[in-house]
């Protein structure tokens, strides 16, 4: 990965709907170099995808909640995970160190609804010891982009 892949990457994080060919006019190339290069970032999985970012309070999703879970068992986590990926509310899942073994992120329609991922869905999983849920009351910043010009050549 070259200093003109990282601008094309950086271009996409931006607007995602950019055309090849405005892409093409940034960093000098033609709408043919720019495809190469894209798919040559697609096959070796630096770009995952190209998808859309929506505002979740304008689907009705007024609640961001991050959810600490403590796993009992080594064994329940394969399938813990599994059913966590399932679960289109949560946004993300990361394995961690510390007092907790996974923190997810996760957006619900309001407190009862909240309530009821946590309570029936979350706590019901297998080997769930405890789990430690933070409201977010507003957020500053929060993105999904990463910064490609400073990184490692690849």
């Amino acid at each position: 990965m070259d200093a003109i892949d990282r601008e094309i990457l950086q271009l996409l994080q931006i607007d995602a709907t950019r055309s090849y060919s405005a892409i093409g006019k940034a960093v000098g190339l033609s709408v043919s170099g720019v495809n190469e290069r894209l798919k040559k970032l697609k096959s070796r999985g630096v770009l995952r995808s190209i998808e859309a970012r929506l505002d979740p309070a304008t689907l009705g999703l007024d609640i961001l909640a991050f959810v600490q879970i403590l796993v009992d068992r080594a064994g329940a986590e394969g399938e813990l995970v599994r059913r966590i990926r399932q679960m289109p509310e949560v946004q993300e899942c990361h394995h961690m160190t510390g007092d907790y073994s996974y923190l997810i992120k996760l957006r619900a329609r309001d407190t009862r609804h909240l309530e009821h991922l946590i309570g029936d869905r979350i706590k019901s999983l297998p080997g769930i010891a405890r789990t430690f849920t933070l409201i977010v009351l507003s957020t500053a910043k929060e993105t999904a982009a990463v910064d490609c010009r400073n990184a490692a050549d690849a």
